[in-house]
C-alpha cells in the first residue's frame, strides 16, 4: 500500500461510520479498495458470516497494512513467535488453541482477579484526581487493562509496562507508515516483549504456577522436558496474542467510552445521578463505537453473501462496528443512549471466535465508571486539546484524551 492509499485509509478510518452506513445501503456488498477486500456492515450478513466459518477462514484475520523494512524485518528475526494463533485459526487447531484461554477467563477466573483490578483503579485515579487535568489513555486506559491480563496470566509486575509497551509498538509497526528508524525502535521493543514472554514461558516450564502462562503451557506443550525451540516460539506468539487481545482492547475500549460520555453530557450527569445504570452504559459504549471494528475473513469456496457471489479465496472485512449501527436491529442506532433497552450486539464477535475475555473488558470498563463518575463527577473534555481518533480499525480510540475537572 503506498502512501497515498494510506492517507485515503486514514481518513476513513478515523471515522468510519459514514462508510458503513453507505454500504449498508448498498445493494450486494461494498468493495473498498483501501481495505482490499469487500465490506460486510449490515447486522444479518456479519452474523452470517461469523456463523459459516467452514466457508469464512480467519486465516488472514491479521494480515497487516504495513510490511516492515528489510531492516526493521531483521531486528524482529531475533525475536520470538511468527506462529498461527487462535485470532487467526480455524477447526480443530483453534478449538486447541482457544481452550486453555476459554478456561483461564473462566467467571470464577475472572472474579477472583477484580478485587485486584478495583484496587489498581482507585490507585490510578488517586494518581490524578487531585491535579485538576490528566491525560487519560496514558495516566489510565494504557495502565490499568495491562496490569489486569499480565495478573491473569502470571507476569511479573515489573515486566507488565515492557509487555504493554511491546504491545503498542507491534500494532504501530503493521498498521502505521512509520520511517524507517521508528520501524527498526518500534521493532526492538517488539523483540524485547518477547524475550521477556519467552523467560515467562521457561520459567513456567520449571515451577508451573496457578496462572494462565502455565495453564497454555501444559494444555499446548505438555509434559516436564525442556521445551524445544519451536515449542518456545509457539507460547510466546500465542501468549503475545492472548496479551495483546486483553489489555488493547480494554484500552480503546476505556478511551471510547468516556469520550462519548463526555461528549454526551447528559448521559454523563445520568450515570453520576444513578450508578446503577453503569452495566448498560457499557454495552451502550460498547455498541456505538466498537473498540475492535472488525476482522478479515477469506472465503475458503465460491459462496454468495448479501447476493453477491464470491470465489475462494477472496477477502471480506466483517465489520462488527458497521453492524452495531445497523438500524434493522438498533433503533436509532446513530444516538448514544445509555438508557437504550438492551440488544445482543456484536461489539465482541460472535460463535467460534467471540472474544473469551468479553467478560473481563466489561468488568474493567464497569469499574472505571464507577470510580470516575464517584469521584470525578465534573470531568470534562479539554476546550483547548481536540480529540482526534486513532486511524485504524484495530483498537479504535482516541489518541489522547485530555481531561479537565
Amino acid at each position: 500500500m503506498d502512501r497515498e492509499q494510506h492517507d485515503e485509509l486514514d481518513e476513513w478510518q478515523r471515522d468510519p461510520h459514514p462508510r458503513y452506513a453507505r454500504a449498508r445501503q448498498a445493494e450486494g456488498l461494498t468493495r473498498v479498495a483501501e481495505l482490499d477486500a469487500w465490506l460486510v456492515a449490515r447486522d444479518a450478513d456479519v452474523r452470517e458470516v461469523l456463523r459459516r466459518p467452514e466457508d469464512f477462514s480467519s486465516a488472514g484475520a491479521l494480515r497487516p497494512d504495513v510490511l516492515p523494512s528489510p531492516a526493521a524485518l531483521a531486528v524482529l528475526g531475533r525475536g520470538f513467535g511468527g506462529r498461527p494463533v487462535v485470532v487467526s485459526s480455524d477447526g480443530r487447531r483453534h478449538q486447541e488453541l482457544r481452550a486453555p484461554i476459554v478456561r483461564g477467563l473462566s467467571p470464577a477466573r475472572v472474579a477472583a482477579v477484580l478485587p485486584y483490578a478495583a484496587e489498581r483503579a482507585a490507585a490510578l485515579v488517586d494518581g490524578f484526581a487531585r491535579d485538576g487535568g490528566v491525560e487519560l489513555m496514558s495516566a489510565y486506559a494504557e495502565r490499568l487493562p495491562g496490569e489486569v491480563i499480565g495478573r491473569l496470566v502470571g507476569l511479573d509486575p515489573a515486566d507488565v509496562p515492557a509487555v504493554v509497551r511491546g504491545g503498542h509498538r507491534a500494532e504501530q509497526l503493521l498498521f502505521r507508515p512509520l520511517p524507517e528508524d521508528e520501524q527498526i525502535a518500534a521493532a526492538e521493543d517488539v523483540v524485547a516483549m518477547q524475550h521477556l514472554l519467552d523467560a515467562l514461558v521457561r520459567d513456567r516450564r520449571a515451577r508451573p504456577g496457578q496462572d494462565l502462562a502455565s495453564d497454555m503451557l501444559s494444555h499446548l506443550a505438555p509434559g516436564q522436558e525442556d521445551l524445544t525451540l519451536d515449542e518456545r516460539h509457539e507460547q510466546v506468539a500465542h501468549l503475545q496474542n492472548l496479551l495483546l487481545a486483553g489489555h488493547l482492547t480494554t484500552t480503546a475500549l476505556i478511551g471510547t467510552t468516556v469520550l462519548h460520555l463526555l461528549r454526551h453530557r447528559d448521559q454523563w450527569r445520568l450515570l453520576c445521578a444513578e450508578p446503577e445504570r453503569i452495566p448498560a452504559a457499557v454495552e451502550e459504549a460498547a455498541r456505538y463505537d466498537s473498540p475492535l471494528q472488525g476482522f478479515r475473513r477469506v472465503t475458503t469456496r465460491p459462496v454468495t453473501l448479501a447476493g453477491t457471489e464470491l470465489p475462494a479465496g477472496e477477502a471480506v472485512f466483517v465489520a462488527f462496528g458497521g453492524a452495531n449501527r445497523d438500524g434493522v436491529r438498533h433503533p436509532c442506532p446513530d444516538a448514544f443512549d445509555v438508557t437504550r433497552a438492551p440488544v445482543r450486539h456484536l461489539a465482541f464477535g460472535l460463535g467460534v471466535h467471540g472474544c473469551p475475555g468479553a467478560q473481563l473488558a466489561r468488568e474493567q470498563l464497569r469499574i472505571t465508571l464507577t470510580e470516575l463518575t464517584r469521584r470525578l463527577p465534573g470531568l470534562r473534555l479539554a476546550d483547548d486539546r481536540p480529540v482526534t481518533m486513532r486511524p485504524t480499525l484495530i483498537h479504535r480510540s482516541p489518541q489522547h484524551l485530555h481531561l479537565v475537572g
